[in-house]
């Protein structure tokens, strides 16, 4: 499954919200989900964080761009960011 993802850093409250289907019609494309982290994007710490929050969000296993584990929950998927690693709109693939 392959998802955008749009970053608010710096929030002061953590979440995961799922935008309207409505809002969001582009092919090749799981949804489009708004992820609000409290770490800044300095140090990849709000990468980290985002990942964290969709392994959650989707129950999987994690999985860092650089191959490190963020490894919260073993139901043999992962969570990836394929691209926007410096962006605040990312496509996310969580991979079965």
């Amino acid at each position: 499954m392959k998802i955008k993802v749009k970053v608010k850093p710096n929030a002061g409250e953590q979440g995961v919200e799922k935008l309207d289907e409505k809002l969001f019609n582009e092919e090749g494309f799981d949804g489009m989900y708004y992820v609000k982290v409290k770490s800044g994007a300095e140090g990849n710490k709000a990468n980290i964080e985002l990942l964290k929050l969709l392994t959650r969000y989707f129950n999987t296993t994690g999985v860092y761009p650089d191959k490190s584990p963020a490894k919260i929950s073993t139901k043999g998927k992962e969570v990836k960011i394929k691209s926007g690693f410096t962006s605040r709109v990312k496509i996310v693939e969580v991979l079965d």
